[in-house]
């Protein structure tokens, strides 16, 4: 199986790859690793891979041209992929989705930074989305050690008795709501126009109304822990309307 692993600090990933079982499976061919620098991939001489919020706030976002042409580089250097980011947004990783990842001749792993990645690599450009906990991270790195550890394991011979890998067995709960950061129109996918506008109140209810959204659809259990209010709920009905 091959791990394909973009991140813009590659030096994270020497040690923890070539040590203990992973490093023997890499060493017996049984796995292929590759660590691509997303900053090789940025379009000015300053390799910036990060911009500003568009609509204001903490942060910075990474930005969608670097991520997707280090995708479109490796894109036919192996079989067919499948792209998975790692983000807190994601579905819970456990051990049904390792297994069903260990069934894959290639998995592409995109390493999310800072206050995230541009919602348009998200929602266009990869397959899956994937958290390792209801925690946050400086980044994705080590939620991708976690999942080629947790895969690697489950691939036959990996583990030297075979029977093991059988064996084993917020403040307020609201996921972040979509981000998008220059340029403002990328490949002709747009960003919604209230964070454009400069109203601050309209992108806080937008945010807000999103975030409901993106809590229901993705992590109901979080979402049945929510205590509504009449404006919540005004919000998250707008934010269905709208993706109808």
């Amino acid at each position: 199986m091959i791990f394909e692993i973009l991140t813009i600090f590659p030096g994270m990933f020497s040690s923890p790859l070539e040590e203990s079982i992973v490093g023997k499976a890499r060493d017996r061919g049984m796995i292929e690793v590759r660590v691509h620098n997303v900053r090789d991939f940025a379009v000015d001489r300053h390799q910036m891979t990060d911009d500003r919020p568009f609509g204001g706030g903490e942060g910075m976002v990474m930005k969608p041209e670097p991520i997707v042409s280090a995708l479109r580089a490796i894109s036919d250097k192996g079989p067919a992929p499948r792209t998975v980011l790692l983000t807190p947004q994601g579905r819970l990783f456990n051990q049904e989705i390792a297994r069903e990842m260990s069934r894959l001749r290639r998995l592409v792993l995109i390493c999310g930074r800072y206050e995230g990645v541009d919602e348009r690599v998200a929602e266009y450009f990869t397959d899956d989305q994937i958290s390792i906990g209801d925690y946050v991270l400086m980044g994705g790195e080590l939620a991708a050690m976690v999942v080629v550890e947790a895969v690697a394991r489950l691939l036959p011979g990996v583990l030297g008795n075979e029977g093991s890998a059988v064996a084993d067995s917020f403040s307020e709960p609201v996921l972040e709501h979509p981000q998008y950061t220059r340029p403002q129109d990328f490949e002709g996918m747009g960003v919604p126009g209230v964070l454009l506008s400069g109203n601050h109140e309209s992108i806080r209810r937008w945010r807000r109304g999103q975030a409901l959204l993106r809590t229901s659809i993705r992590r109901p259990d979080l979402f049945a822990r929510l205590s509504l209010s009449a404006d919540d709920i005004s919000l998250l009905e707008a934010s269905r309307e709208s993706k109808k």
